[in-house]
């Protein structure tokens, strides 16, 4: 008897690691750096939209028009670890968006809910979060920065107090923008 118990536990004390491995190390490899093609250029009016954010609120892009300079930020999905390292970075640099009139709208495609959760956990989000969920992507796809797998690209938009797009970073999907460079590009429409 002692020796079935024996070699049952070394059964497992061998099968468990192996079967937590492959739950563990899920990889989906490096994805294409860019899969999708711009419908807006430089110097054309941006398109217009309203998304719901988690707070509740519906956010339209035109009531900035006037009033503030926009920062589009499209990510492709909550939980990702570029995506988390991103915005928190963006929301430690609020004040230097507001030293250049400007106002940070984060957008993914992810539902409201899935949304929230990511946001509390990063505990630092201030600025609106928008879910392009429903219908699904319609405004990445506006812009051009719809996937074919139905992710947003990481992407990168500024938008003037006119309305007009100022600049486009169409990012590698698996890399992290320099904030560096948002601010210079932020600093030339002063």
């Amino acid at each position: 008897m002692r020796l079935a118990i024996s070699v049952f536990i070394l059964s497992l004390l061998v099968a468990l690691p192996a079967l937590a491995e492959h739950h563990v190390t899920y990889n989906n490899g490096k994805m294409k750096p860019r899969d999708s093609k711009l419908k807006v250029a430089v110097g054309e009016q941006a398109p217009d939209f309203e998304l719901p954010s988690i707070k509740g609120k519906k956010i339209r892009l035109a009531d900035y028009r006037g009033k503030n300079n926009v920062v589009i930020s499209f990510v492709p999905a909550a939980w990702t670890p570029i995506c988390s390292d991103q915005w928190p970075g963006y929301n430690i640099a609020q004040e230097m968006f507001h030293e250049y009139d400007a106002v940070l709208l984060g957008i993914s495609v992810d539902n409201i809910p899935t949304q929230y959760a990511w946001s509390e956990a990063m505990n630092t989000i201030t600025f609106p979060v928008l879910s392009d969920f429903w219908p699904h992507g319609k405004v990445a796809d506006s812009f051009g920065v719809l996937r074919s797998d139905g992710m947003a690209e990481r992407a990168l938009f500024i938008i003037d107090k006119k309305g007009v797009i100022r600049y486009i970073d169409v990012h590698d999907i698996n890399t992290r923008p320099d904030l560096g460079l948002l601010i210079k590009e932020l600093q030339k429409i002063q």
